[in-house]
């Protein structure tokens, strides 16, 4: 009974907001707008600049410089390490001549860590080498050789570490990295086998999608990251000209693409899903993760014409929803539960650029632009009445503050400040 009447109470709220009438107030924005905002930008990658070469502590030493989330004076939650997935983000707004060498080097101290741990831990700190975040090393480099033109010889050097992460990490088959599970596919793990800490390896803790069973499922965000790799190593190949080797990476790849494709795609919600290998079923939650083979050029011209159509599920007046409708658990009385902060009604700057960049790659510019600067708008507006940025939004109710986490919610903040600077330049007339 009480079920039914959460299901009913969800049911009424996503109706409501289905009816609202979106505010295009975001598509007035111009550079002048955003002047002060991005001052305030460049000013405060200092704040978040480190140099530690010497273990201290459980603090791992790096050899290079390189940025933290987020510093705000006297928080009592404070960073001093450096972060795998967060530094890929905060990278996109510093790709030029001015950060170059910052850029350089954070990409140096990851391939340290690697050489050092054999896996690119979570984040620079002993007790966070269980884990990894999700794999963006590849795209780290290539789009550092592109943006850069470095030489082959650099570009070498990096993709034998890249492969070499793909192969012990990623596609390991026992401890301390069981994470390919089924069908060639992998998940997210944790060498203590832990199924709350395999989650925070997808950078999204904590999160619905994988009902605090992450080790049962095989995400669509890492795979979809893998195949990306393999094409990137195909690319690789093909530019030194072993195209017998690019090949072999490009038949990997359309094997993985294959099976993603069987086990989770949703025909009929046409959106993919992650999938629970254990129970041989696809998870239930729609969640943006779903767009990360537009980012990856994985998904059909049919499968993004059909993920552009199923926006409307995740796009509100401030920007884009993790997931698409809040928990049915927020109404039943007595029920305690772990705080998703990557789920309704958040947003979060990673996952905006990560679908504004993959409907760009598929020719949707209209659709990109206008969710660039919806994003915009939310973190403009914020910024003027608070004078601070977030590490995440309440994109269904811009005005009200997120929904909080495990941690306490954090101003700076790094990847919002990167994504900011790169759609406030490619948007913003």
């Amino acid at each position: 009974m009480v079920i039914d009447k959460a299901k009913g109470r969800a049911k009424q709220i996503k109706a409501k907001l289905q009816q609202i009438v979106f505010d295009d107030s975001h598509m007035r924005l111009t550079k002048v707008d955003a002047e002060t905002a991005l001052d305030y930008i460049q000013a405060y990658w200092h704040k978040l600049e480190r140099f530690h070469p010497k273990d201290e502590g459980n603090l791992i030493g790096l050899p290079k410089n390189f940025l933290v989330p987020s510093f705000e004076a006297g928080h009592e939650f404070d960073y001093n390490e450096l972060y795998y997935w967060d530094s890929y983000f905060m990278i996109q707004g510093l790709l030029d001549e001015k950060h170059k060498d910052l850029v350089l080097g954070i990409l140096d101290n990851i391939i340290y860590l690697f050489e050092r741990f054999n896996i690119i831990p979570n984040a620079s700190r002993l007790y966070l080498t269980s884990r990894s975040q999700p794999p963006f090393l590849t795209s780290f480099i290539w789009d550092i050789y592109d943006a850069y033109g470095m030489d082959k010889k650099w570009l070498s050097k990096k993709i034998k570490v890249a492969e070499r992460e793909y192969e012990t990490v990623w596609m390991g088959t026992q401890k301390p990295n069981a994470r390919q599970v089924y069908k060639g596919l992998s998940r997210y793990y944790d060498f203590n086998y832990l199924n709350d800490i395999a989650e925070t390896e997808s950078g999204w803790d904590m999160t619905p999608r994988f009902s605090r069973k992450a080790l049962d499922y095989l995400p669509i965000d890492l795979n979809t990251l893998l195949y990306k790799y393999e094409m990137d190593f195909a690319r690789y190949y093909e530019l030194i000209g072993k195209h017998k080797t690019s090949e072999d990476w490009k038949n990997r790849a359309d094997k993985r693409k294959r099976e993603i494709n069987s086990l989770m795609w949703n025909n009929i919600k046409s959106l993919f899903y992650d999938y629970n290998y254990i129970k041989k079923r696809r998870g239930t939650v729609s969640s943006l993760a779903s767009y990360y083979p537009l980012w990856t050029k994985m998904a059909s011209k049919e499968q993004a014409k059909r993920l552009v159509k199923s926006l409307r599920r995740f796009e509100h007046d401030g920007g884009l929803a993790t997931t698409d409708t809040i928990q049915l658990t927020k109404f039943v009385p007595g029920v305690t539960m772990t705080p998703t902060q990557w789920a309704y009604p958040n947003g979060w700057a990673p996952l905006h650029y990560l679908v504004v960049i993959g409907l760009e790659n598929y020719g949707y510019h209209e659709d990109a632009k206008r969710i660039a600067l919806k994003w915009l708008k939310t973190n403009l507006d914020w910024f003027n009445k608070h004078g601070v940025f977030l590490e995440k939004y309440n994109v269904v109710t811009p005005e009200n503050p997120p929904e909080k986490g495990l941690y306490p919610s954090q101003t700076g903040f790094g990847w919002t400040n990167s994504v900011f600077s790169y759609f406030a330049s490619k948007y913003l007339q």
